[in-house]
């Protein structure tokens, strides 16, 4: 699914008032097509219930009018709340006066007391910037406190539609989002405001769109991703991954990597680690094979054991480096040496990220495709930056490193952004519930797995990463956000491969 800016979805529907729409239907569509989410969702016993619709004196208001008439014919209780004052523009003034002819009742803000069952957010919509004003910040508060189940209608007034900004906003149960995504659906900190986000078709016509939007990561692409396996099959088609990962204080973390490897379906698994981790690794692991390596005084990878890697890089199909692999100067050393030798795709994740700083232009003397998979603040030491300024530049910062060093960034965090430099896809899988140490470990095991199979690096990234969420929702709803753990999403995984073979 597309992710557009404001002005992106402002052409798009211009381009269909060329054609056959015009400004009145589309919004009487959206404003039907958003009663029917909200029957679908709220609709059980909605005779009881009473609804407030808060409209804004914008288009976005033209919406809440036709949706506060149907819901009373609907049998509701639903009365229109003017946050401001009466609409002027002609379609919204249009469905408002419609709605008082049909006896909804309208109240001004100050003249009504929140007690309700569910609010309806039509205050402003996509041309929203800034900071609200006196009295929508007043209106935002009592929202806010009121207690009440709250939809949005395309975005949670407050919100930017393109940075995602919002510094005093709604904050809505469910945002039901017109026609496609827009950035503040997928952007921190909009996303944190949007509860549970749902898209209406109201019929805009393909031809309108155009090709170079950022899309979301579907499970249809995913699925498509997956080869039906050959009956005469042997580990071997199924790819050679080398992990170069785990240290002393972070065995784990090699643990986990390799278990979410071999559940994402690798023929056969090398753990490369420090030999002082022998026990843990052998005591966790069966099914890999096992190459101890020889290590420094900090119990880390040495640089004596390069010779060693040499010799596994030619081996392996894939290569995963950096999960608690150690931050020294010897790791550093050895990060670049996988990058220059290695001549099949590689998989860099935390330590073997951190390598990288103050040393970028070793990626250009690589051979093989390379994906990082920095979580912001890693992403900001790359670049300089703090992580703040990655957090409000996630699709920008990934894209523009992305492109700059030819390679693909997996930006971790909520909505992770998956980039090649030219193509953009955010992942709406996931749950705050993976925010604990191992996920990501986690993932690049997939990731490296996927790519020992033989995927595309962009296609084995977009996957891993929709695969990884949706092991996380599973565990969520199985067990709950906080008592969650990496080894549950670990359990989980080799079922949910299942749902894409």
């Amino acid at each position: 699914m597309r992710v557009l800016t404001a002005k992106q979805i402002k052409e798009v529907e211009k381009r269909a008032f060329d054609g056959e729409f015009t400004e009145e239907g589309l919004m009487k569509c959206a404003g039907t097509a958003c009663f029917r989410k909200i029957m679908k969702y709220y609709g059980e016993g909605i005779e009881s219930k009473k609804i407030a619709v808060v409209c804004g004196n914008g288009k976005n208001a033209g919406d809440g009018f036709v949706i506060a008439k149907l819901l009373c014919d609907a049998g509701a209780y639903a009365v229109i709340i003017l946050a401001d004052k009466e609409p002027e523009l002609r379609e919204p003034l249009m469905y408002f006066e419609e709605a008082v002819e049909n006896n909804v009742e309208v109240y001004r803000f100050d003249e009504y007391v929140f007690d309700c069952d569910l609010i309806v957010d039509c205050i402003f919509g996509i041309g929203f910037h800034g900071v609200p004003k006196s009295p929508f910040d007043a209106v935002f508060d009592a929202v806010n406190n009121s207690g009440a189940t709250v939809v949005s209608v395309d975005t949670p007034s407050g919100t930017d539609a393109t940075t995602g900004e919002a510094l005093l906003a709604i904050k809505a149960d469910m945002t039901i989002a017109i026609s496609t995504l827009k950035m503040a659906h997928v952007l921190p900190p909009a996303n944190e405001y949007c509860g549970k986000v749902m898209t209406v078709d109201i019929g805009i016509p393909e031809s309108c769109y155009d090709k170079k939007y950022v899309q979301t990561i579907t499970r249809s692409d995913v699925k498509n991703s997956f080869e039906k396996r050959a009956k005469n099959s042997h580990k071997g088609s199924f790819g050679y991954q080398l992990n170069i990962c785990g240290s002393y204080l972070m065995p784990g973390a090699a643990v986990i990597s390799a278990k979410a490897a071999l559940r994402s379906g690798a023929g056969l698994v090398k753990c490369a680690f420090p030999k002082s981790i022998y026990p843990v690794m052998t005591s966790n692991l069966t099914q890999p094979i096992f190459k101890p390596l020889c290590e420094n005084e900090d119990k880390t990878v040495s640089i004596g054991a390069l010779n060693d890697i040499f010799e596994e890089l030619k081996w392996a199909d894939s290569v995963v480096a950096g999960c608690g692999l150690g931050n020294n100067d010897d790791t550093q050393v050895i990060v670049g040496q996988i990058i220059k030798k290695s001549e099949v795709p590689i998989v860099l994740d935390a330590d073997g990220i951190n390598a990288l700083t103050g040393f970028i232009d070793i990626l250009g003397d690589r051979k093989a495709p390379l994906i990082i998979t920095p979580h912001p603040a890693e992403m900001a030491r790359l670049i300089g930056e703090n992580s703040g300024y990655v957090q409000s530049n996630r699709i920008d910062v990934a894209k523009a490193f992305a492109k700059e060093h030819n390679i693909i960034v997996v930006l971790k965090g909520a909505n992770t952004v998956v980039t090649d430099g030219s193509e953009v896809f955010v992942n709406t899988t996931g749950n705050p519930g993976m925010a604990m140490g191992g996920t990501g470990d986690m993932l690049s095991g997939m990731l490296g797995a996927f790519l020992a199979q033989g995927m595309e690096p962009l296609t084995a990234a977009k996957a891993a990463v929709y695969i990884h969420g949706f092991c996380g929702d599973v565990s969520a709803s199985e067990l709950s956000q906080r008592g969650m753990t990496v080894d549950d999403m670990l359990s989980v995984l080799g079922a949910v491969m299942s749902e894409f073979e």
